[in-house]
């Protein structure tokens, strides 16, 4: 039997067999319950309509947030880089694809070459009869190579790529999640801003009004220093509450203005005009926690990457055998003339068949296992980490929302009737049957419920944009799988 037969039977064999060393990848188990505990909570005082998901920034009704989250989703220029790392990761996949292909290059030159006679071989062939000094030579070549995948070494590596790259377009819609919610909350921030910068200016208003009725009574000798100066504390210490709110909600705009991937102070005349806060919507259809595995983008990243240190430990366990490899060359050379190129007599061709083995090299490769298994034991608890992190999000989500909507109901009723409170207290004072003391105390009381109302109004709002977000709110799942495809 020639010697090249057992080897190129082995090659034969192992294509066949299409095997691949190391562990086939499964998705690990995620035990998770059939519902949220904030669930129970949050359906009974929703609406019929399910809410959508996919947009859910339009079950606010804000046509200026839908505006403001469609130019940052198109502008922000974190997805923008996040895009580029999805060219990066595919270019990857590309490469690793390649690996398994047979590679070819045509090469070609043309060399004139003037050979001195004072040399050695000068002087040998100077002496030959007909010598020429100068020569020509011309060569054309196609040559071919491939490396033989026997053991899958390759195939896992373009397993590892291909993880890589979905998760790396699964990172891609991840920041886009996070772009939509965080241009959101940012809005509804700035919108309750806006509510308490006008309480406080109308109260301020209330207080001068207060100061002047206050200033009328002591000129007719009806009210004493103290209340005057009482009066214009009180009015100072609101005002001084004003350049703080206007330095939180300039700043705010200046965020969303980055957000959208403008100079600060681009957006700012139209986020000037004063709009109410979002109401936060009604939620339901939130499914369960075992559809996050495929609904929130961040999850199918971690398990992505799973997937990938499982493939590299198959990749690293190939080396321990055998790397075999075919190449071939078939061409034309000549040294007479450029007519004689392609001409039976000017043609040569070449096969190898290759064998590559790390033989004296296995504790290198034994190392390089036991890293690519450490990676896949830390990328599987990141991932259940992940899964764990992610129900709870929707657990706290859940919960703000609750609690902060009936701290909303409670303090628009409280701040009902304080206004009425305060009224009649100033009524009284008037009439001289209530201290100035009392419309002071009443005016406080209803400026800080005032102010805790529009911040839980804000903080509702808020909390439903956690919600839609911790839910992976803002895609299709369909849409990874045909971006992967690509």
């Amino acid at each position: 039997m020639p010697p090249l037969r057992p080897i190129a039977l082995l090659v034969t064999a192992g294509l066949m067999a299409g095997c691949a060393v190391g562990p086939d990848y499964q998705r690990p188990d995620a035990p998770l319950s059939d519902h949220y505990l904030g669930q129970r909570a949050v359906e009974p005082h929703s609406a019929s309509t399910p809410s959508s998901l996919v947009a859910w920034w339009e079950n606010f009704n804000d046509p200026v947030l839908t505006t403001l989250i469609t130019q940052a989703l198109q502008q922000n220029l974190d997805l923008a880089q996040a895009s580029a790392r999805v060219t990066q990761a595919r270019a990857g996949l590309g490469a690793a694809n390649a690996a398994l292909l047979p590679s070819a290059d045509i090469g070609a030159q043309a060399a004139r070459a003037y050979q001195s006679v004072e040399t050695p071989l000068g002087q040998v062939l100077n002496s030959t009869p007909g010598y020429d000094r100068y020569g020509n030579a011309y060569e054309v070549n196609l040559e071919a190579g491939w490396e033989i995948d026997v053991f899958g070494g390759l195939r896992r590596g373009r397993e590892a790529a291909l993880a890589e790259y979905q998760a790396s377009a699964a990172g891609f819609t991840a920041t886009r999640l996070a772009i939509a919610a965080q241009t959101a909350d940012i809005y509804i921030t700035l919108r309750g801003l806006q509510a308490r910068l006008d309480i406080a200016n109308q109260q301020v208003n209330t207080r001068r009004v207060l100061l002047e009725k206050v200033q009328l009574l002591y000129s007719k000798g009806l009210a004493a220093t103290y209340q005057v100066r009482q009066a214009e504390g009180e009015l100072s210490q609101v005002q001084a509450s004003v350049p703080v709110l206007q330095s939180g909600l300039e700043a705010a705009m200046n965020s969303m203005d980055v957000l959208l991937g403008t100079p600060p102070g681009t957006h700012r005349t139209q986020l000037a005009h004063e709009g109410s806060i979002p109401v936060a919507p009604p939620l339901n259809a939130l499914g369960t926690p075992a559809e996050l595995l495929r609904r929130r983008p961040d999850l199918i990243v971690a398990e992505r990457r799973l997937a990938a240190s499982n493939a590299r430990i198959g990749e690293a366990i190939a080396e321990y055998y055998p790397k075999f490899s075919l190449s071939a060359l078939l061409g034309s050379a000549t040294a007479v003339s450029g007519g004689n190129l392609f001409t039976n007599g000017a043609s040569q061709s070449s096969g190898v068949l290759g064998l590559r083995w790390r033989l004296f090299d296995f504790g290198r490769i034994n190392a390089q296992i036991d890293q690519a298994k450490g990676q896949e034991a830390e990328a599987l608890a990141a991932y259940r980490q992940s899964v764990l992190r992610a129900t709870e999000d929707v657990e706290n989500a859940l919960s703000s929302l609750v609690n902060r909507q009936a701290q909303t109901t409670t303090l628009t009723g409280g701040e009902a009737a304080l206004t009425q409170a305060r009224q009649s207290s100033f009524t009284a004072y008037e009439k001289g049957t209530a201290s100035l003391i009392d419309v002071l105390h009443a005016d406080e009381t209803l400026l800080q419920t005032s102010d805790a109302r529009a911040q839980a109004r804000t903080e509702s709002a808020r909390a439903a944009v956690a919600v839609f977000k911790s839910l992976g709110g803002g895609w299709q799942p369909e849409e990874s799988r045909s971006v992967a495809a690509r």
